[in-house]
């Protein structure tokens, strides 16, 4: 089974070329790390209420993705809200980000491939070998967004996290996106860890919006 951050890489992925689709920088780090507390809260090393976030299991799984957050969790002498594990877990977004797509590529989902431009810089592309996955992955979220169906904890969460990034304004059409909004709104309160993702994911928007709004002096 693919790991959140992983299904997001594909989320974000276009049709076109093995590039991916722009999103801000801030709220795909905060997905990231989000994506890595469900991974663990889904996992049972972790668990929430609306104050803390605290350790059920403190027993590595082995997982390089997960187990890194983990041990910061487990030998923090003191007990900390969702928002501040999310804050402190974005230092590793860029680490999560590069080892989630080196994952599909030795799963044989997508090719790295690097272009080099006058010789010098270079750029990279990861086209895909498996686009079965992709549909996969796609398909279960439009599942979930045009139906009635309670769905299941894992597209619950997903779904909080694509909202979070922005990744639904890519997958569909501006009509679509209108008619799922509400689906989309009602989804995100079934699962307390999705609503604490994303009320900590705006928060960190709304300060680092300030921050940039604020006069220099």
């Amino acid at each position: 089974m693919l790991r959140f951050s992983e299904e997001i890489m594909l989320l974000l992925l276009s049709d076109n070329g093995g590039k991916f689709v722009d999103v801000p920088a801030p709220s795909l780090d905060c997905a990231l790390a989000g994506a890595v507390l469900m991974d663990l809260a889904l996992e049972n090393r972790i668990d929430t209420d609306p104050q803390r976030l605290f350790v059920v299991d403190p027993a590595p799984l082995g997982d390089d993705l997960l187990d890194p957050t983990l041990a910061r969790i487990v030998d923090s002498e003191a007990t900390h809200d969702t928002a501040h594990w999310i804050r402190a877990t974005t230092d590793q977004a860029d680490a999560i980000h590069d080892r989630s797509l080196e994952r599909l590529v030795e799963r044989g989902i997508l090719r790295r491939e690097d272009d080099r431009f006058m010789w010098v810089f270079k750029s990279r592309r990861y086209p895909v070998i498996d686009d079965q996955t992709i549909r996969e992955v796609k398909l279960r979220l439009m599942g979930v967004l045009f139906s009635d169906e309670i769905p299941d904890a894992r597209d619950i969460l997903l779904i909080s996290l694509s909202d979070v990034c922005g990744i639904f304004s890519s997958l569909l059409s501006s009509s679509e996106l209108d008619a799922a909004a509400q689906r989309i709104g009602q989804v995100r309160k079934l699962d307390l860890l999705g609503r604490e993702v994303t009320n900590a994911v705006r928060e960190i928007e709304a300060s680092l919006a300030m921050a940039v709004a604020m006069p220099m002096h």
